[in-house]
């Protein structure tokens, strides 16, 4: 296994980063939740990395969430209270994350907080929610956000996460005696799907071969592909997000891994797909949580669709615009059952929700508040399959949501 040099982890966003940046005045958190007006407008703080290299997908968030507080308030609101959306940049870094919540919390007075795209900025969202007693849906992947240290009553995980994702990716794509290679992103999301891929891989029997870890937001790959092909893999990971993915697939179709290899991501990006063009990701499969075409064979999504391409001049939605409508959505559905604001009473309707928003069935598990929903298994298609330029991917496979694929509620540490 390779090692990160110290310029590598000096790109890395770990545990210690979530922190830093929470100043002394966090020594007040723990505080009682803030009182307000039953007769207010219902106000939800929205954090997103609006710059930075997900900015892209934090875009299709907010469009997402918009459309959702469009929708109720196109009916009347909840309880007769318009809903307001409250978007803060949160600029990709925890510190900054942080001290926008609290200003959501403390001068917006907000009801309740949805967004973050980073799984390290989330846990930083998710101690200022927790200690002020404030519902937060995150719309990010991650494991460590559902494990018991980091978990609260009022945290709920509508995003899947790596544990699910690299599962449903490795059965569609591994088999027993598979060499396996690894590029991981050095933060936090790249850690875990690698953890998740070589759980899942050591359950078929493939074998893995090597990884290596790269900084976060690296724009030369170059380096590494001549030693992950010397390792003569079957399957290529890349685990990295926004435009690391494109960069890095990008650079190794350029060094002809592909004719070597088979290249697999634990999250297949809409919007990295459109940046590089279809010659690029052709036969690149990945994991998803959603994809227009669905529309084919879920009224939900159908609906979703025409509802955001009613709202948007005809454009269609995206996967991770998707979990900024489901993340709002499913609380206001929440909201609308509690009549209102109170943070318990919605609480205990967010964990008996089942709710069908884009895609399906979904419900949160009562343990850790891990969102039940389907994967889906994408691959991208080469142009002349593609019917128009929305007609990104197949979908090869959609796993139907079930407790079964999450971890336990015993190995996160929740009593059983």
């Amino acid at each position: 296994m390779r090692k990160s040099n110290s310029r590598l982890t000096r790109g890395r966003i770990s545990r210690r980063t979530v922190l830093a940046g929470m100043s002394a005045s966090f020594a007040t958190l723990a505080m009682p939740r803030i009182l307000r007006a039953a007769d207010e407008t219902i106000r939800i703080g929205f954090p997103t990395p609006l710059t930075g290299p997900f900015a892209a997908e934090a875009r299709d968030q907010v469009k997402c969430a918009e459309l959702a507080v469009k929708l109720v308030n196109d009916k009347g609101g909840i309880a007769g209270r318009k809903v307001e959306l409250l978007v803060r940049d949160d600029k990709l870094n925890a510190g900054e994350a942080a001290t926008r919540t609290l200003e959501l919390i403390e001068k917006d007075k907000v009801h309740a907080v949805v967004g973050a795209l980073s799984s390290a900025v989330q846990l930083a969202v998710n101690e200022v929610t927790r200690a002020r007693g404030v519902i937060y849906v995150s719309i990010s992947q991650s494991d460590t956000i559902n494990e018991a240290k980091d978990f609260s009553k009022y945290t709920f995980h509508e995003a899947l996460n790596p544990h699910m994702t690299t599962a449903a990716v490795a059965r569609q794509t591994m088999k027993k005696g598979m060499k396996v290679a690894h590029l991981v992103a050095d933060y936090a999301y790249g850690h875990e799907m690698l953890r998740g891929f070589k759980r899942a891989q050591a359950a078929i029997g493939a074998e893995s071969v090597g990884e290596i870890l790269h900084p976060f937001g690296a724009a030369d790959y170059s380096t590494f592909m001549p030693r992950l092909m010397s390792m003569r893999p079957d399957i290529l990971c890349i685990s990295n997000f926004g435009r690391d993915q494109a960069n890095a697939i990008k650079q190794a179709v350029d060094f002809g891994i592909k004719q070597q290899m088979k290249i697999v991501v634990p999250v297949i990006l809409h919007n990295q797909r459109l940046a590089v063009g279809p010659d690029v990701f052709e036969g690149v499969v990945g994991g998803a949580n959603y994809y227009w075409g669905l529309e084919k064979q879920s009224k939900s999504a159908a609906d979703f669709n025409a509802a955001f391409r009613g709202a948007n001049g005809g454009a269609i939605p995206t996967d991770y615009g998707a979990y900024g409508y489901s993340g709002v959505a499913s609380l206001l559905l929440a909201m609308q059952t509690a009549g209102g604001t109170d943070t318990d009473k919605v609480v205990e309707a967010l964990e008996k929700l089942e709710y069908d928003l884009t895609k399906g069935p979904q419900h949160y598990r009562k343990c850790d508040h891990q969102s039940v929903q389907s994967v889906l298994v994408l691959e991208s298609k080469k142009k002349s399959a593609m019917a128009n330029d929305s007609d990104l991917f197949a979908i090869i496979a959609s796993d139907a949501g079930s407790e079964n694929m999450l971890r336990s509620c015993s190995e996160l540490g929740h009593p059983s």
